[in-house]
């Protein structure tokens, strides 16, 4: 296996940044049935899924403590939950390995929803005011919504910039092989 970190750190880096960025800027403006999308779960959760559970755990602090950065909020507090959203989706890819094409919207489903969860008990366990009743119930519930509906795109763009840095699957090789013309072991009369 040859990996080349350089170019994996520049572009987990990369995508980390502009994640945040776009999250802030454009993603957070735009209201859908009064609800706004979160990217950065979604991405912790996709990098967590394509490389393993250390460097999705460290992909998840580094965009955390990025996004409290920006924002000016309680430093820390996102760090943790996407750290854990980042190890538990490479830890599902280290365990079970899924193939199937549902797989990133079930992540990026729980990812959301353990973000969110995440977020309102540390702000309650913080001291902060949390509004509980119905609107909250439809906050979460619909974020949940919104993010599942954008998970499978947003893991597929996280892939596209990733994959040139990843050594090639020895499964996808060994495939490759006996699908070309003449190499086939069948084929032979």
């Amino acid at each position: 296996m040859n990996l080349d970190y350089r170019s994996l750190s520049w572009r987990l880096g990369l995508i980390c940044v502009v994640t945040v960025v776009f999250q802030i800027a454009a993603v957070s403006q735009v209201k859908i049935f009064g609800l706004n999308a979160d990217l950065v779960p979604l991405v912790a959760a996709s990098v967590g899924l394509i490389l393993g559970s250390l460097p999705g755990a460290i992909f998840g602090f580094a965009i955390g403590m990025l996004l409290d950065l920006a924002l000016v909020e309680t430093v820390g507090v996102a760090s943790l939950i996407l750290l854990a959203i980042g190890f538990a989706a490479g830890r599902l890819r280290e365990l079970r390995d899924p193939q199937g094409a549902i797989v990133p919207l079930l992540v990026g489903a729980a990812a959301t929803a353990a973000a969110q969860a995440g977020f309102l008990v540390l702000t309650f366990l913080l001291g902060q005011p949390v509004p509980f009743g119905w609107a909250l119930l439809w906050d979460l519930l619909g974020t949940v919504a919104v993010n599942a509906a954008i998970a499978i795109p947003v893991f597929l763009v996280v892939r596209r910039c990733l994959i040139a840095a990843l050594p090639e699957d020895p499964r996808r090789r060994r495939r490759r092989a006996y699908t070309t013309g003449g190499l086939s072991p069948l084929s032979r009369s």
